[in-house]
């Protein structure tokens, strides 16, 4: 019996070495995998530089050997705030909304409070800055909401999104080239804005669009409880 027992946890420890070793190349395969995603860059040049981006001309070798020469704006990245203020309704919180006048797309546009994220800042201090800046407002608890990139073909800017809830109301101090209409709109009036295509904005399409699937259960951890 006790050859038996000695036979059986020299196989258990075959077996588990043979996993470890497994597991362990699957890693590095994975490491070189993920090295082999990432283009290498021959050269780079700044093209143009500005206050908010730069422009940046480079030569890379793509994942797969591919040579190319891209121009890509380079930003440090910007982040959306979902207010929301449920203190009337959780199932229809007011949206914290913007109107104001946008000379790239040559008309105005409803949009959620946004701004660039500045040189060494954190990405949720940079959330809290430009909402006190835009709307007055302060939050008393925040959360990661989602992450993109608005038009990576040549636009190197990632949006974090956060939402913002327990609003406590104050003075906004816009900077001199802003002026914000300020507007407080039911969740169900966004909802119905963008469905009549009233809404061209696309930090505000996405963030409010990911929060109500979330809120529906079919997405996120809320989803994962239901099944």
């Amino acid at each position: 019996m006790a050859k038996k027992g000695r036979s059986r946890k020299a196989a258990e420890k075959k077996s588990n070495d043979a996993e470890r070793k497994k597991s362990s190349k699957k890693r590095r395969g994975q490491a070189e995998i993920d090295i082999e995603k990432r283009a290498r860059v021959l050269s780079s040049e700044v093209v143009y530089a500005g206050p908010l981006f730069r422009v940046q001309r480079d030569r890379i070798i793509e994942p797969g050997g591919r040579r190319n020469q891209r121009e890509v704006i380079r930003h440090n990245g910007s982040v959306v705030i979902l207010a929301l203020d449920a203190s009337k309704s959780r199932k229809n919180p007011w949206v914290v909304m913007e109107r104001q006048y946008r000379h790239a797309a040559n008309q105005f546009l409803w949009e959620l409070p946004a701004g660039k994220i500045d040189e060494g800042e954190e990405p949720l201090d940079a959330a809290k800055r430009e909402l006190i800046e835009e709307t007055g407002y302060r939050a008393k608890k925040w959360s990661p909401l989602v992450e993109y990139y608005a038009s990576p073909g040549f636009l190197g800017e990632s949006m974090k999104v956060y939402l913002a809830e327990g609003l406590q109301a104050g003075q906004a101090q816009p900077e001199e080239d802003e002026a914000i209409e300020l507007r407080l709109v039911k969740l169900a009036e966004v909802l119905k804005m963008i469905e009549k295509g009233a809404i061209h904005d696309g930090k505000t399409l996405t963030s409010v669009l990911f929060y109500a699937w979330r809120r529906t259960g079919l997405g996120g951890k809320r989803g994962k409880k239901r099944r």
